[in-house]
């Protein structure tokens, strides 16, 4: 029998269509964000720094990225007799024919997993979020309160409370208190506090909740829409903990594109060596990168650039991650170029995300029609070649891997999609 401790189950999740095209092939949780990482590595690093050692990740969506990025787990330090990483994929048997249908079922299916570790306590996360927490703290508060389950909740405006779930929690308690009524993307929220789904449970509580859901379910196995609710309408002892640092985002490509520009400027609200961030600087055998080259043209302007990179032209306010290439004469401004993206000589470019492999064409111009409503953000698909003096207007979406023949001899209007 394992020693007993806490157990992080994260919901690494599938794709989500409000991402577009940057799910294609991937994962959420393994969207490349801060010019080297990806989107997981921050719970990943909170718990590493929390000293939770045993850690399960649940992705059934095109896991390979993510497998690829997670290796042997020692970016993080989960190596070891009672520590480590295990990815837990879906699978079919006599006893479960489904796949992981929702956040509740997936943890459900690998009951029998958190069991043979026999843990403390079990934390649930989200594999899509940018924050930086010691899970410790919300454990004591957890502990201390004997609470059946506490939900870590951030206060948010009442006009983005259709977006998540939201709770009012008890007035009085400065760390917490006992959550009152929750409700999953009400139309008209009673509460502020939103939902970061990071779940605290008492192991059989768990076993309990997630064993009604599989009898009494109607269809939906998750935690949010199902699971919180049940509890509360059978007065578990529910809690809430109020976090208060910075919460990012990244459902949304506006949202994962406004959270990643937080990572810039003189005080940025992300400050990721501060936060104490780790990557697996093997995937994509970053750590052999060259370090970054800035020719005698070539302008950084309250940017990010990693190793790897090489700079002639004029970048400003842009992330960019490794083997980004800018030629002479290109322009990069308020964009976010994954690995590997050429952007040739003359090309400008305006509120991009790039995704890897893609090469911009000589003279090309991508979203600089100056457009200033939401959803401007231009997202071109991996493994592209946007022809020379290619026009393609604000919001656009360019699917992956186009041939040749796809182009259009016409520039591409604002919000155009080209598949």
């Amino acid at each position: 029998m394992l020693k007993p401790s806490t157990l992080a189950m994260i919901l690494a999740g599938g794709r989500v269509d409000e991402l577009g095209v940057l799910t294609h092939y991937r994962p959420k949780s393994a969207v490349p964000f801060g010019g080297f990482g990806r989107v997981i590595d921050f719970p990943l690093s909170n718990l590493m720094h929390s000293h939770i050692e045993r850690i399960a990740i649940l992705s059934q969506y095109r896991s390979y990225s993510l497998i690829n990025h997670i290796g042997t787990g020692s970016a993080w330090d989960m190596i070891g007799r009672h520590r480590g990483i295990s990815i837990l994929p879906p699978f079919k048997d006599y006893e479960s024919p489904h796949w992981y249908r929702g956040s509740a079922d997936a943890v459900s299916q690998n009951v029998d997993f958190i069991r043979y570790h026999d843990p403390s306590e079990i934390l649930v996360l989200s594999g899509d979020h940018i924050y930086q927490m010691d899970y410790r703290e919300m454990i004591h508060y957890h502990t201390e309160q004997d609470a059946d389950l506490t939900a870590v909740f951030i206060p948010i405006s009442p006009e983005d409370g259709s977006r998540f779930g939201i709770a009012e929690i008890e007035e009085g308690g400065e760390e917490g208190g006992r959550v009152l009524s929750y409700e999953e993307k009400p139309v008209a929220p009673k509460g502020r506090w939103a939902s970061m789904t990071v779940l605290c449970f008492k192991p059989q509580v768990l076993y309990d909740v997630l064993s009604a859901n599989q009898e009494h379910s109607q269809g939906s196995y998750e935690f949010g829409r199902d699971i919180i609710p049940m509890m509360m309408r059978e007065n578990y002892k529910v809690h809430g903990y109020k976090f208060k640092g910075y919460w990012g985002y990244t459902r949304t490509v506006d949202e994962y594109w406004r959270t990643s520009m937080d990572l810039l400027g003189a005080a940025p609200k992300i400050d990721m060596e501060a936060w104490g961030l780790r990557t697996n600087l093997e995937h994509r055998d970053i750590r052999d990168c060259q370090p970054l080259i800035v020719g005698d043209q070539g302008v950084l302007d309250n940017s990010l650039a990693y190793n790897g990179c090489t700079v002639e032209g004029r970048v400003k306010n842009s992330i960019l991650f490794p083997g980004v290439r800018v030629e002479a004469g290109a322009e990069v401004e308020d964009s976010i170029l994954f690995f590997n993206t050429t952007v040739k000589a003359g090309a400008k470019l305006s509120k991009v995300v790039s995704d890897v492999n893609t090469t911009f064409g000589n003279d090309s111009r991508v979203g600089v029609s100056g457009a200033e409503a939401e959803g401007n953000i231009s997202v071109i698909g991996w493994n592209n070649h946007v022809p020379d003096k290619m026009v393609i207007g604000s919001g656009c979406t360019v699917y992956p891997r186009l041939s040749k023949d796809s182009w259009p001899g016409r520039p591409l209007a604002d919000r155009e999609v080209l598949r």
